[in-house]
């Protein structure tokens, strides 16, 4: 093959590993808004449009293999196609979270705990996911750390959010539940249950964005001190 069609190649995978992560950026979105409203037709539509991101996994994926098993790329080259590789497997999994709040959104009945702000932390592993395929195709090092700092941050509200519930739930809430119906109990309990299953997936974006920004450092700089 010429070389200027390998190269163009390389480029086209560039180009479609930043339109998967569009994609997953926006089924995500799609999913905070329907938990946020109740919506179920936007919920089925994130879970129905799961399908498209595996597509684009599984297309990209396929041309990762072939550029290394026909090309052969050396040095840079092949740090580029193992590290997009890898940054694809995260935006798939992205996207298997955003089907996580298209399902919770479909399960959801009204807001136990108004004070823990899902929309908030949210926006933030967003946030850190579009800096994080930023610095993919500028290939910014210095974009990479700041991503890996900003997790600690998305850790700590995570945390926060959490031992609100726990110590709401605790202190308040099955006291005011006295002599209710063993039913409304478990109802209860299983909001509880998935509030608490959002905000852990919500921190497993920001782990991702952190996946992301480490295998870019590996792919920049042949840097692997994010990689854990």
């Amino acid at each position: 093959m010429p070389r200027e069609d390998y190269q163009q190649q390389m480029a086209d995978l560039e180009d479609d590993i930043l339109y998967m992560s569009e994609v997953v950026l926006e089924r995500f979105r799609m999913g905070l808004d329907a938990l946020e409203r109740k919506d179920e037709a936007l919920a089925r539509e994130v879970i129905e449009g799961d399908h498209e991101v595996n597509e684009l996994y599984l297309d990209l994926e396929q041309d990762c293999i072939d550029l290394l098993a026909l090309q052969q790329p050396v040095a840079g080259d092949l740090r580029f196609i193992a590290a997009s590789f890898k940054i694809i497997t995260d935006l798939e999994r992205i996207g298997d979270l955003a089907t996580n709040l298209g399902e919770y959104a479909l399960d959801a009945e009204r807001d136990v705990f108004p004070d823990v702000d899902i929309q908030s932390i949210g926006d933030e592993t967003l946030d850190m996911v579009e800096n994080a395929m930023q610095a993919y195709a500028e290939q910014s090092p210095t974009d990479c750390f700041a991503i890996a700092e900003r997790d600690n941050d998305i850790d700590v509200h995570c945390e926060a959010a959490s031992d609100l519930i726990v110590r709401d739930l605790i202190e308040t809430r099955l006291d005011e539940r006295e002599g209710i119906q063993e039913n409304d109990v478990e109802t209860f309990m299983t909001e509880v249950s998935r509030l608490l299953l959002t905000v852990r997936d919500l921190e497993r974006v920001g782990d991702h964005a952190v996946n992301i920004a480490a295998r870019t450092l590996y792919m920049a700089e042949n840097d692997g001190a994010l990689i854990y």
